[in-house]
C-alpha cells in the first residue's frame, strides 16, 4: 500500500515506477509535481500527497513548470519529434551533429533523451532504423543488395555483419523469419512496451517490469520470430482502447490477442478475461472455476506468467485474505487499477 513515507522516498529517488500513482503538492510554493520531478526536493513536513491531479487542483495547487504534470510523461519534445520524422522519412540519411544543430536541436540534448527513454544512443537508433528498414524491404521481396544500399549502407559486407548481429540470421535467410513488431506506449501509469504479430497483441508490459527481458525472449522463442521496432495495425487499436480505458470510458477491450503458452496457461488466461471490470477474484476462486481446487499454486504461477497486462486483467486477482499479493507492474499500480475500475464501474 502507498504510505506517505513510501511516496516521499519515491520522490527523493525520482522513481518512474510511481508515475501516475500520486502527485506531490508543496505547501510552501503552492505547486504540485509528478514523482520524477527534477526540481529541488521539499522538506517532508512541507508536502502533501494526492492520488490525482484533479485533487491537487481542487485544493488550489498549480502545476509545476519543471516536470509539467499535466502533460503525459514521455511525450516527445517538438524538436526531437522533428528529428525522428526526418530519420523515418529518409533512413539512408545519417544525421550528424551539424545537421541536428541546423534543425535547432542540440546534439547533447537528443543524446540524453535517447539514453533516458530508450537506453541507446541516437546514433545507435539511426543504425537500428536503417537495419529495420532493410529488413522490412527484404520481407516484402526486395533483393538484399538493393535493400542494403537503399538503407544507406556503404558496403554489403558491413550490412550483412550488422544484420546478423541484430537478427541472428543472414539477410538472405531473413525472408522466412517471423516478425514481432515492438512499440513503446505512453500511459498515465508510465511507459509500456507492446509487441504484436499478425494475429494480434502478444505482449503488453510496463517498461520497468523486471521480467520484461525474459518475456521478450520467451515470445521470440515461442513464436519463432525476431523482435524489431516497428508498427502494426493492432497498435493503433491498442492505443485508442488504452486511452479510453484510462479515461474511464472503456470496460471491455476488443483488440486482437496472440497468447502463446501451454494448454493450462491458456485456460488460466481465458478465465482471467472472464473476471468483470470493477470486480475481483481470488486464486482459489479461479481454481474452483476451472475445477482444479488442488492446484491453487499452479493457478497463481500461470497467472503470473501472463504477458498482456490490463487487457488480460491479472490485477483483478487477490489473495484469499483480500491482500493485493504480487503484481509484475508493482503493487502500487495494481492498487491504482483496481481503484480506477471501481470508480468507473
Amino acid at each position: 500500500m502507498l504510505t506517505d513515507d513510501i511516496m516521499y522516498e519515491a520522490i527523493l529517488a525520482k522513481d518512474i515506477a510511481y508515475e501516475g500513482s500520486f502527485v506531490t503538492a508543496v505547501k510552501t510554493t503552492g505547486i504540485f509535481c509528478r514523482p520524477t520531478c527534477t526540481a529541488r526536493k521539499p522538506k517532508r513536513e512541507n508536502v502533501v500527497f494526492y492520488k490525482t491531479i484533479k485533487e491537487a487542483l481542487t485544493h488550489g495547487y498549480r502545476p509545476c513548470k519543471v516536470c509539467r504534470p499535466l502533460e503525459q510523461i514521455g511525450e516527445v519534445p517538438a524538436g526531437i519529434a522533428a528529428v525522428l520524422q526526418a530519420v523515418q522519412a529518409d533512413p539512408s540519411r545519417k544525421l550528424k551533429d551539424e545537421d541536428l544543430r541546423h534543425m535547432g536541436v542540440e546534439p547533447s540534448l537528443i543524446r540524453r533523451w535517447f539514453l533516458r527513454h530508450h537506453s541507446i544512443t541516437f546514433q545507435a537508433y539511426q543504425r537500428m532504423y536503417r537495419i529495420n528498414t532493410a529488413f522490412h524491404k527484404i520481407q516484402e521481396g526486395a533483393g538484399v543488395t538493393s535493400a542494403a544500399f537503399d538503407a544507406g549502407f556503404e558496403s554489403l559486407s558491413g550490412f550483412t555483419q550488422s544484420f546478423k548481429s541484430v537478427f541472428g540470421v543472414s539477410p538472405g535467410k531473413s525472408k522466412v523469419a517471423g516478425i514481432i513488431q515492438l512499440s513503446r506506449l505512453e500511459t498515465p501509469l508510465g511507459p509500456m512496451i507492446a509487441c504484436a504479430v499478425s494475429e494480434g497483441i502478444c505482449l503488453l508490459e510496463f517498461a520497468d517490469r523486471k521480467m520484461l527481458e525474459t518475456e521478450l525472449k520467451d515470445i521470440s522463442r515461442l513464436l519463432r520470430a525476431t523482435i524489431v521496432p516497428g508498427d502494426s495495425p493492432h497498435f493503433d487499436i491498442l492505443r485508442k482502447e488504452l486511452k479510453a480505458y484510462f479515461e474511464g470510458k472503456l470496460k471491455v477491450f476488443t483488440v486482437a490477442l496472440s497468447m502463446p503458452g501451454t494448454v493450462f496457461q491458456q485456460k488460466i488466461w481465458h478465465a482471467l478475461r472472464e473476471v468483470p471490470y470493477g470486480h475481483t477474484s481470488t486464486y482459489k476462486r479461479q481454481a474452483g472455476v476451472l475445477g482444479i481446487t488442488s492446484s491453487i499454486r499452479a493457478v497463481a504461477h500461470a497467472n503470473g506468467m501472463n504477458r498482456i497486462s490490463i487487457i488480460v486483467p491479472c490485477h483483478r486477482v487477490l489473495g484469499s485474505d483480500g491482500s493485493l499479493t504480487g503484481y509484475g507492474g508493482g503493487l502500487h499500480r495494481k492498487q491504482w487499477l483496481l481503484e480506477h475500475e471501481r470508480n468507473h464501474s
